[in-house]
């Protein structure tokens, strides 16, 4: 096959994107009609994307309106998804239709880190154990090296974790609107090169990475200590508007939730929920965040009561939701559109987006677990999620 034309000065530009279309149509045969229609200036592209080629046009639609009532979030919101999954948006219409109608959902960022996990590898246990405490003896002198790289990330703390002559230090930031990855890897290893220049005895290697920053990947670690942000939303639903508006009660989805409780122990299950992924993916692609990280932000916790009233209290918790509102994708085109419409593009947006987020996911557990209970879930993918070529 021939090689893909770069040039070297100028390859953001429509005329090299044509060229790149049209060595892939001639080897392949493949039409990239569709692929070559976009309305932005590939001069925008720098840092998102290489050979760019053109566009993969996923369909977005708004679910909502959605109503928040959190400490960054605060209003009704149209939430916009792209996904060609059919019957999702409506999905999670409906369960923004049941929390709006019941007040609002109540929202909370309880948490914020993210992480590089470097590991030091010494000639005995004995010596890893006295570099730990070296470490803890030092953080200040560490936490002034690593900001030395960025204006915005801040190390909060260092965790440590050990296996035979092995220590890995978990360095935990915040990094202000940024979900933070590449800060975060720079800092740490500035100031790791630091901490080895001191003079660490015993030091036989080092290594910036080793797997247990869990990067796009989710652990158990995370779902305890946080990975991005840890957000949690909740409701109180009055059992008459279950009835009213999901054809069910709180007594039947609170028996479907110890189900799917014990379903997900028995699996092994990263999450006891039923999709946090899809309303998590959807607004991901919309809204320009990296979306390998659902892997990690996918994984979660469902809880809920019968209330003594007799309402349903039901609650999401999301312990690794990694998120931006400034970098990466979020400032291209059609995703800086997407999240001028929440009102989080840009400093200050972060929390805010994170609590729509969990708000979200929240309503899209409340629908499918309601359309199982009612046997409305096969009969709605049927009238809405059939589409064959």
């Amino acid at each position: 096959m021939q090689k893909l034309p770069r040039d070297k000065h100028n390859d953001y530009t429509a005329a090299m994107a044509q060229q790149r279309r049209q060595v892939v149509s001639t080897e392949t045969g493949a039409s990239l009609e569709h692929v070559g229609s976009y309305s932005f200036d590939p001069g925008v592209l720098p840092g998102n994307i290489e050979n760019f080629a053109g566009v993969a046009q996923i369909p977005l639609g708004f679910a909502g309106p959605l109503r928040v009532n959190g400490e960054h979030a605060q209003g009704e919101f149209y939430v916009p998804m792209a996904t060609s999954e059919g019957t999702l948006v409506a999905s999670y219409s409906r369960g923004m239709r049941l929390t709006r109608e019941a007040g609002g959902i109540k929202t909370t960022v309880i948490d914020d880190a993210m992480q590089r996990a470097p590991v030091f590898v010494f000639e005995d246990a004995r010596a890893a154990l006295a570099f730990g405490r070296w470490v803890e003896d030092n953080f200040g002198a560490i936490k002034a090296k690593a900001e030395e790289t960025t204006s915005s990330g801040k190390l909060r703390n260092i965790e440590q974790y050990a296996v035979a002559k092995m220590r890995w230090l978990r360095f935990n930031f915040t990094c202000g609107d940024a979900a933070g990855q590449n800060m975060v890897s720079k800092a740490t290893r500035h100031a790791c090169l630091w901490m080895i220049d001191q003079g660490i005895p015993g030091l036989e290697n080092f290594t910036l990475a080793a797997n247990f920053d869990t990067d796009k990947k989710h652990s158990f670690v995370n779902s305890l200590h946080t990975r991005g942000k840890r957000a949690v939303a909740e409701v109180t639903l009055p059992a008459q508007l279950v009835k009213d508006i999901m054809h069910t009660t709180p007594e039947d989805l609170f028996r479907q939730r110890q189900y799917s409780n014990m379903g997900a122990i028995m699996a092994g299950s990263v999450c006891n929920g039923a999709h946090y992924a899809n309303g998590i993916t959807a607004m991901f692609i919309a809204c320009g965040q990296d979306v390998a990280n659902v892997a990690e932000s996918s994984a979660g916790f469902n809880y809920s009561e019968i209330t003594p009233e007799g309402d349903y209290y039901f609650s999401t918790t999301i312990p690794s939701l990694v998120v931006a509102t400034y970098g990466g994708g979020t400032g291209l085109p059609t995703q800086k559109e997407c999240l001028d419409v929440l009102g989080c593009y840009g400093n200050g947006g972060v929390y805010k987006f994170a609590e729509i987020v969990a708000a979200t996911v929240l309503c899209g557990e409340l629908s499918l677990a309601s359309a199982i209970v009612a046997d409305e879930w096969v009969s709605s993918h049927d009238a809405y999620g059939r589409n064959r070529p």
